[in-house]
């Protein structure tokens, strides 16, 4: 079998804790082999090709079949079956596949380039099935390989090859996630990213928080600050590398720069007042925050490199939580200007603002999604908060989900779905008041709960690692 492409990717950095941050070890270089599609193509009939549609509100899940890994590991024996949970697991999050009950097969996979019996996989309804192996090589260095199928047509739609360190096989599961996902939907997955947010703990009065990061389905969750500061709303750049957040350091709250890769941290700007809501521009070169001086809160550019900050927003209101559109030249935020709070956007330069909110309650945290065709937003209206997304002119508002207290939107890099925090209320004794993290999908109905190590919020989706 001789491999159509040969490509060169990199591993994700590796995190180890060393004092009080989680520091970035040596990149492990990772080798990305394409198998040749349709090697083992013996298709029954012209069919339409299989390919998830998902331009409507509600879906049916593609039924697939992901047997567990054929493996070869020296003296491991539980890589193979793992490495298939993490991708079904995936998969099933995502709310598009609904992978098949492995008690159901029928037939076992023991030879990776053996043709499947395909008409067992149609009997128990899969459309399709995902086949793989894992074996060791002589330094100790896994190949993972795996071929995605059309079991209707006995099609291979995509296989692919990965080597890596054993240490990171999560790593690959995600990068097959990724390539099942993108193959069966048209779009760009979103499993191979990871989330920053903020990890609390203690009395609710007295929480300690810590910025944590963790993959994207709550796994290898690390903590990059000592809790001895109270910090807020964490956010990526598009690197991935560096981490803006709030922080109340030595009682005065202001906005911080956080290396990955060092675990040192320094100030945003030399700000006479309080600075918070920070969030980068899609290039990576600048940082817009809202500004608190004298009892008024305005926008503020600030560039990374020059050091220099442009005063956006100039209005006797609370103009705060800024967010780029992802071509850069606009920005959309929240402001009180209209008598309530309310969602604007404005030309980059701060011109040109319009008022794009005008439903009922009280409009906040708008986020742009990475495709640039809506907005997400939190509203509050009647005594329940919401969560909900718009188009950029203001028009199509859809509400997704609903709680006692809900904040923090982030968009996956698809676009696709929308991470955010709940808050439970908290009893006359003080008990409850417990914060945990969400996802759902632009359906509404794919709401689903992510593991995090304790009470958890303000989250912040990576973009797609490299």
């Amino acid at each position: 079998m001789t491999p159509t492409r040969l490509c060169n990717a990199r591993l994700p950095h590796l995190y180890r804790r060393t004092g009080l941050f989680v520091r970035r070890l040596s990149v492990v270089a990772l080798t990305l082999v394409t198998l040749g599609a349709g090697v083992f193509s013996a298709p029954l009939k012209a069919q339409e090709p299989l390919r998830i549609i998902i331009d409507q509100g509600h879906l049916d899940p593609l039924p697939i079949a992901l047997p567990p890994f054929i493996e070869e590991v020296d003296g491991r024996g539980q890589v193979g079956a793992n490495l298939a949970q993490v991708i079904t697991n995936n998969l099933q999050r995502s709310g598009l596949f609904r992978p098949l009950d492995p008690r159901s097969f029928l037939e076992p996979i023991t030879d990776f380039n053996a043709l499947p019996r395909f008409r067992d996989w149609r009997t128990i309804n899969a459309d399709a099935l995902v086949t793989g192996e894992i074996v060791t090589d002589d330094g100790g260095r896994l190949a993972v390989q795996f071929r995605l199928y059309d079991a209707l047509t006995e099609r291979e739609l995509v296989g692919k090859k990965y080597r890596t360190n054993p240490e990171n096989w999560r790593r690959v599961a995600h990068l097959i996630s990724d390539a099942i996902y993108e193959r069966l939907t048209g779009e760009k997955g979103y499993f191979d990213t990871r989330i920053v947010f903020v990890a609390e703990s203690g009395p609710r009065q007295r929480r300690t928080t810590r910025l944590g990061i963790m993959d994207q389905d709550g796994a290898n969750p690390e903590f990059l600050t000592s809790g001895a500061d109270l910090v807020l709303s964490p956010r990526f750049s598009p690197t991935s590398q560096e981490i803006t957040y709030m922080s109340f350091k030595n009682n005065r709250p202001r906005v911080y720069l956080l290396n990955v890769e060092t675990g040192q941290s320094e100030v945003v700007g030399d700000f006479p007042g309080m600075t918070f809501a920070p969030r980068f521009s899609p290039d990576g070169s600048r940082v817009a925050m809202t500004l608190e001086e004298r009892g008024n809160s305005d926008i503020y550019l600030y560039d990374l490199a020059r050091r220099t900050k442009a005063r956006l927003t100039n209005h006797p209101s609370i103009d705060t939580s800024p967010t780029f559109a992802p071509d850069g030249n606009r920005l959309a935020f929240n402001s009180d200007r209209g008598g309530s709070r309310q969602l604007y956007v404005m030309d980059r330069n701060g011109g040109n603002v319009q008022r794009i909110s005008f439903g009922d309650g009280k409009y906040s945290t708008p986020v742009w999604s990475p495709r640039g065709d809506l907005i997400a937003f939190t509203k509050l209206s009647k005594g329940v908060f919401y969560l909900g997304v718009m188009r950029p002119d203001g028009s199509g508002e859809r509400l997704l989900t609903d709680g006692y207290s809900i904040d923090g939107p982030t968009w996956a890099p698809n676009g696709r779905v929308i991470m955010f925090w709940k808050q439970t209320p908290t009893g006359q004794d003080g008990s409850g008041g417990n914060t945990s993290i969400f996802s759902v999908d632009l359906t509404g109905f794919n709401l689903r709960r992510v593991q995090t190590p304790g009470n958890a919020s303000d989250p912040a989706w990576s973009p797609l690692i490299r």
